[in-house]
């Protein structure tokens, strides 16, 4: 009997063996899926956000570019208008000295009344043309600066909208 016994355990023992080993390969297994899975998903989270840090870096190069070009337009803008207000200036300035000889060589006070008359009439008709095309020349340039900008927010609120 005491050798049935004996048996039985080595048996046991062998079976309890084999159990064990059969879980020790189930939990390796699963232990290497699991780290392989586990690798996987950090490659992929890495690749994505180098891939969202990339765009990113594109977006904010894109911007910089689109400020550059707004402060180039505004900056041509103003020359315009620097140089058209200085070609103003200087015909206005002609326009008095030439009216001034014009009303040290009248005759009359009628005549000195009526070169004045003409002359303001004539002043007012230049400035008033003149302020049209300083407000165009203004508008042109304010359109043109801003529109790198526009196109910028355009093209990020598109980027958002295909986001979703």
């Amino acid at each position: 009997m005491v050798e049935k016994v004996e048996k039985v355990a080595e048996a046991a023992a062998t079976e309890t063996q084999k159990a064990t080993a059969a879980g020790q390969q189930f939990v390796k297994e699963a232990m290497t899926k699991a780290s392989t899975y586990g690798d996987q998903a950090f490659k992929e989270g890495v690749d994505k956000s180098l891939t969202a840090l990339n765009e990113l870096n594109a977006q904010s190069k894109r911007n910089l570019e689109a400020v550059v070009a707004s402060v180039t337009a505004a900056t041509k803008g103003a020359e315009a208008v620097s140089a058209q207000a200085v070609a103003y200036t200087k015909k206005a300035v002609e326009g008095q000295v030439e009216q001034a000889r014009a009303l040290s060589s009248a005759r009359s006070v009628q005549e000195v009344v009526e070169l004045q008359s003409a002359y303001a009439k004539s002043a007012l008709e230049s400035y008033v043309a003149e302020m049209n095309r300083f407000s165009e020349t203004l508008s042109a340039a304010v359109k043109e600066s801003f529109r790198p900008l526009n196109e910028r927010a355009t093209a990020v609120v598109e980027t958002l909208q295909a986001v979703r």
